[in-house]
């Protein structure tokens, strides 16, 4: 019985060694095929323009710009209509505008895009007290940095595998 053995045990071996072989042969390895994975390229512009330590003009600085003050007085949904459009927003935005809920956001979206430093809290405040002068101030900021070129433009890609 042990001759059996023996001689069945060279025979499994090689078959061990054979397949062992047959799996970690780096030479194998070459003709295997491989499946390229699908990516999604994503652009991300961002365009730097020129900081002031706040906004350009005063609160009530309306003789700064005539047109402004005087659209925002004679007509002042449309001046709400015009600083929304101006600003990427669709234009009747602030007429659904109650408690200022519109206009604080898109004053703080304003504040966001130039780097004004400034809180919510501070934005519902002066909406309270002088609304018509902040609409006026937000047409003016987004007047005089439409005219401002850009200092810096970033392009930024990155290339996902999924």
């Amino acid at each position: 019985m042990n001759d059996g053995h023996l001689i069945h045990t060279p025979w499994v071996l090689c078959f061990i060694w054979k397949a062992f072989h047959s799996i970690f042969n780096t030479d194998n390895n070459k003709n295997m095929a491989v499946q390229q994975q699908p990516t999604h390229v994503v652009t991300t512009a961002t365009t730097m323009f020129h900081s002031h330590a706040g906004w350009s003009t005063d609160l009530c600085d309306c003789c700064s710009d005539m047109e402004t003050c005087c659209c925002g007085f004679w007509c002042f949904p449309c001046l709400q209509c015009d600083t929304a459009s101006k600003h990427g927003w669709c234009f009747c935005m602030p007429l659904l505008d109650f408690c200022c809920v519109v206009s604080c956001l898109l004053r703080g979206s304003i504040r966001e895009k130039y780097y004004i430093p400034g809180s919510c809290c501070g934005d519902c405040c002066q909406l309270t007290w002088c609304y018509p002068c902040v609409w006026c101030q937000m047409n003016r900021e987004l007047k005089i940095r439409a005219k401002q070129q850009p200092i810096q433009q970033v392009v930024t890609t990155q290339v996902i595998t999924g």
